[in-house]
Order: C-alpha cells, then structure tokens, then sequence
C-alpha cells in the first residue's frame, strides 16, 4: 500500500494529463454512446435498472441488438467511473497544495453515480423526457467540470487576475447564458421530437416543428456574441483569442449540422453528431470562460545589492 501512496502524484505530471485529456474524452464519448442508445431506439433494451432484467444483470441473448445497445452503454458508464476514481485518487496527494483539482475530481467522480441514478430513473419511467433530458443536463455539466479540471493541470495555482477589458467579461458571461439557452431549448426539442429511445416512449407533446425554429433563436444570439468576442479578442489581441475562435468553430459545425438535420427530416446519425457537439460546445464555453482570468504574475524581488557596490556608494 505505501509502495502505491508514493506511486501517486505530488505535482502536476505527464500522468496527470494525459488522464486529464482521457476524463474529458471519455466524458464526451458516454454522451456519443449514450445517443446512440437513444436513437436505435434501445433506450428499454435493459428493461429495468440496475439489473439488465429482472433475473439478469447483463443483458440476454433473447434481448437481440437493443440490448447489446443499452448494456454496452452502462458497461461505458461503469468505466467512465473508474476513470473518475483514478483521478481523484492521483490527486489526493496534492489536496493541500492544489485544492482546486482535488476539489474538481471530487465534484465530477460524485456526479457520475447521480448520473446513473438518473439513468436508472429514466428507465424505470419508460424514458420520460424531461427525466432524459436531465441525464442529458448532468452529462453537459460533468463536461463542464472535467474541461476545468484539465485547464488547471495546466495553469499555476494561486492568485488569479482579470486579463481582458470588463466589457469583454460581460459579454463572455451573457454568451454563455445563451449557450445554456440554446441547449436546454435543444434538449426540449429533442423531447418532442422522433427520437424517443423507444417506440413506446413518451414524448413531453410540445409542438417539434416551431421548438427547431425556437431552438434557433438562442443559437444564433449566440452566434452573434461570439463574433463580438472574436472581432474583440483578435483586434486587441487578447490572450483568450484562440479559444474563442475554437467556441467559433465549434458553434459554426454545430449550425451546419443544426440547418443540415432540420432541412433532411432529423436523420438519426446528423442528430448524434448534433448531441455530441452540444457537449464540446459546452467544454469550449467553459475554456473561454476560464481564461478570462491568468495567474498573477508576481513582480520579482530587488537583487540585492553586493558589498562592493554598498562600500562604492
């Protein structure tokens, strides 16, 4: 045991990392599964949880494809939440020295198993939406969380100061409320659309049709804010102006898919990629809100002066 306690980390590492980018990947990739469940309408193929069924764990032959689906997904989720262990253990040994990552790990590892809960809930409801679309919420959110704790592996603890101009941080902070906007209302639209998970499944019975057209509101106010913060960060060359021209990118992918799975009838694979992009949006509103601020640079002492130089004077 004492042989693993010194394996751990006292300082940021190449381990650290690399675990960092494999938490936030992993983490998107659960959402990607996650869809792929929901859109071969295999949301029920475990018809129970925790169990797979009710005399079953794992999922049987006679359950066919759909349950190879669901199974395959909460098999992901189990490993996302050795991931979350790994990374929390690797920090403990620096929870006085670096609070933030431990206190992250530990926001994360917890909302992995609420998100399961969840999960399990949405089953045992037969997938109501609302009940999906809050697994959905947390999944956006544990994104949130893992797109921070791979920025601070790379930046130094302590004091931290504002580096752009006041107007830029206002604008930052009302673009990322349209994000959330825009994603909630996707989330809503999901809701009543074809893609329920299953056949059966209950849809939340708003209009689909005028909830695309709504959905595209926010997108586009965020479209236009961002384009302020890129006009804003290039011309003043600010420090965060690479990571907003990747929010840029990221929204303009996200609108063509958007236009392109509206204009085609919502094929099944266009609304995936949609989902999965919904959460990399999210992780690059996060990068963009986090560089806002930089560590302070402290101003380096006065060398002192030599016995040579005092008797000179």
């Amino acid at each position: 045991m004492n042989r693993i306690v010194q394996w751990l980390p006292t300082n940021v590492d190449r381990r650290l990392i690399v675990l960092g980018w494999v938490y936030l990947a992993a983490q998107i990739f659960l959402v990607g599964t996650g869809g792929l469940v929901r859109l071969t309408s295999s949301g029920l193929g475990c018809p129970t949880w925790p169990k797979c069924t009710a005399d079953s764990l794992v999922n049987t032959p006679e359950m066919g494809i759909h349950g190879v689906i669901e199974f395959g997904n909460r098999l992901l989720g189990v490993l996302l939440g050795l991931v979350a262990i790994v990374a929390f253990v690797a920090v403990l040994r620096m929870r006085r020295s670096r609070p933030d990552l431990f206190r992250l790990t530990l926001l994360a590892g917890l909302g992995i198993p609420a998100q399961a809960v969840i999960g399990g809930i949405s089953v045992l409801t037969q997938l109501n939406p609302y009940v999906v679309g809050l697994h959905f919420v947390i999944s956006v959110i544990l994104v949130g969380l893992c797109t921070a704790f791979l920025y601070r592996l790379y930046t130094v603890p302590g004091p931290r100061e504002r580096v752009v101009p006041l107007w830029f941080l206002i604008v930052t902070h009302l673009t990322t409320f349209a994000v959330a906007v825009t994603i909630a209302v996707g989330i809503l639209t999901t809701g009543s659309g074809p893609h329920a998970g299953d056949a059966d499944a209950p849809r939340n019975g708003l209009d689909s049709e005028f909830l695309q057209h709504v959905h595209s509101w926010p997108a586009y106010v965020t479209l236009a804010l961002t384009l302020v913060l890129v006009v804003g960060a290039v011309s003043l060359q600010l420090p965060v102006r690479r990571w907003v021209l990747l929010l840029l990118a990221v929204e303009l992918v996200q609108t063509v898919v958007g236009l392109t799975q509206a204009n085609l009838g919502l094929p099944a694979v266009l609304v995936g990629i949609h989902m999965v992009l919904a959460c990399v949006l999210a992780a690059a509103m996060t990068a963009v809100v986090l560089n806002l601020k930089q560590p302070v640079v402290e101003a380096a002492p006065p060398a002192e002066r030599t016995t040579t130089e005092t008797l000179a004077r």
